[in-house]
This record gives structure tokens, C-alpha cells and sequence, in this order.
């Protein structure tokens, strides 16, 4: 008697843990897409004053996490909130100098010769967005539009000159927004996906030349976007 019962615990204990074994090939009705996020772009300034102009390669880079929440029942349609960080960093030819407390800008004159004259940001992203997909709980293959609003937060900046005049480095300048919100885009098959950002507000909040001129450029970022769920 105590034979049998043994075999019967063994048995339910075997039986039990044969079903508890997922089945990783089973289709998800409740799946999320592109979950996770790495842009690299070329970065443009808008709204240039005469005379200042970028040079060499202004690059950025952003990675972050979004959230997909599904608003349809076939999931083609969704929204998605998130958070993110960003580097963004521009070569140019607008001098900034700050003896004291307060920083002075001018235009670098064409025949002078200088190393490197370039300013580098790192923020703090808070995007939101909305998407329409083709994708299916079969295939992570598909066409997707994705637009949404972006929240970014100056939290690190850094002008570094080296030139006939010396290197030196500014940090924490206080002309610049801290607070910078813009739109975007992204659009593509697949791996491959068109990615446009403009910022509609300038980065700089007080700057200007001697002479008057407000810096008030905006920011236009051209790249590529990758996803991964």
C-alpha cells in the first residue's frame, strides 16, 4: 500500500512539473513592441545669426527604455511614455569666453587657426509618443510610424576651445535652457528607421553678441532610430 502511494506522489510531482515548463514558442496575444531605444543622429543648428556656422561632424547619440501600451485590439496602435538619456555635441565657430561670472560670445574669424571649438550636452529625456505599426504576434517584422512630443533636461554641458589663444574649458553655463521640448518622428521597416527631431524651443536663453545679436538657435536632429523589444 505505501508502494502505490509513493509511485502516486512521484507521479503527480512529475505530471506537475511537465506542465508548469513554458512553451517559448507559444503565441503572445498580449504582446509589446519596441520596448527599448538607440538613436544616432547628425545634429543641425536652426535659426543661425549671420555669420555662425557649424564645421566638422556634430553627432548625437540616445538610448532609453519606452513603455508600449496598446489602445486597439489587433495592437497596431499604441502609446508610449518612457525615459531616456541623450548626447548631443556641436562643432562651431561661436567663441564663448568667461573672464568672470558672466560669459561673452563673438564669431571665430575664418583664417584663424583653431584645434577644436565645440559644446557637448547630456540630458535627461522624458518622451511620449504615438504609434501605428503592421506588426503581428507572428513576426517582429513591420513597417512603423512612431510621433510623439520630447521632454529633455540640460543636467551636464561642457565648451571646450583649443586654439592659438589657448584650451580652456566652460562648464554650467547659465545662458542655456535647462528645460529644452521638442517633436519627432520615426518611420521605417524593420530594423531600419528614418528618425527627425526639432526642438521649439532655442538652447540658449540669454546669450548674445556685443553688438546686440541673440543666439536663439534650435536644434534639428537627422539620423537613424533602432529598436528593441
Amino acid at each position: 500500500m505505501i508502494r502505490y502511494a509513493i509511485l502516486l506522489l512521484i507521479s503527480s510531482v512529475v505530471m506537475a512539473q511537465h506542465d508548469s515548463i513554458p512553451d517559448f514558442d507559444a503565441i503572445d496575444p498580449k504582446y509589446r513592441e519596441d520596448q527599448f531605444y538607440i538613436s544616432m543622429t547628425y545634429n543641425i543648428w536652426q535659426r543661425r545669426p549671420d555669420g555662425v556656422r557649424q564645421n566638422k561632424f556634430s553627432p548625437g547619440v540616445s538610448i532609453g527604455f519606452l513603455r508600449d501600451m496598446p489602445i486597439n485590439e489587433r495592437r497596431t496602435w499604441a502609446i508610449a511614455a518612457g525615459l531616456g538619456y541623450a548626447y548631443q555635441n556641436f562643432a562651431h565657430n561661436v567663441f564663448i569666453a568667461r573672464p568672470g561670472n558672466e560669459a561673452y560670445y563673438s564669431t571665430i574669424p575664418a583664417d584663424a587657426d583653431y584645434e577644436k571649438n565645440k559644446i557637448s550636452f547630456h540630458f535627461a529625456e522624458l518622451p511620449i509618443e504615438i504609434r501605428w505599426r503592421t506588426s503581428t504576434p507572428e513576426s517582429h517584422k513591420f513597417w512603423r510610424v512612431y510621433t510623439g512630443f520630447k521632454l529633455s533636461y540640460l543636467f551636464a554641458d561642457r565648451y571646450k576651445f583649443d586654439g592659438d589663444g589657448g584650451s580652456f574649458i566652460i562648464k554650467s553655463n547659465d545662458d542655456l535652457n535647462r528645460l529644452i521640448y521638442g517633436v519627432y518622428l520615426s518611420t521605417g521597416y524593420n530594423t531600419w528607421n528614418f528618425h527627425i527631431y526639432y526642438s521649439l524651443n532655442p538652447m540658449f536663453k540669454s546669450a548674445e553678441f556685443e553688438n546686440g545679436t541673440k543666439l536663439e538657435m534650435q536644434t534639428l536632429n537627422v539620423g537613424l532610430m533602432f529598436y528593441i523589444l
